[in-house]
């Protein structure tokens, strides 16, 4: 048995690259391209209070082994939170990015 506390409540994967577009989602309306490597992602429905964790992964497919790649959340709010994405130190578009979110 699933319990409130134990359920995604907002899940998505899009493609940070060029045109920003979802691949699939769940309670995500949109995402909102802020710039190179910035993004906002939207809820369909807000959620509860700040107190939500998010994860989330990037992913650049690269052919060289020697880089980094650093997310960071920049704000959150019942309805959305901004993420920025980097590629060693500067600002980047990802092809892949992906997030899940917990609240109560």
């Amino acid at each position: 048995m699933q319990t409130g506390q134990q359920a995604c409540k907002a899940w998505v994967n899009f493609n940070g690259t060029g045109t920003v577009a979802i691949r699939g989602s769940y309670n995500v309306s949109s995402i909102t391209d802020n710039g190179t490597g910035d993004y906002t992602v939207n809820f369909t429905t807000d959620m509860p209070d700040t107190n939500y964790t998010t994860t989330g992964t990037i992913q650049y497919l690269l052919s060289i082994t020697a880089y980094t790649t650093l997310l960071n959340f920049v704000s959150i709010s019942t309805s959305n939170f901004r993420i920025r994405t980097h590629w060693a130190s500067t600002l980047y578009d990802h092809e892949y990015l992906t997030f899940a979110v917990f609240s109560n």
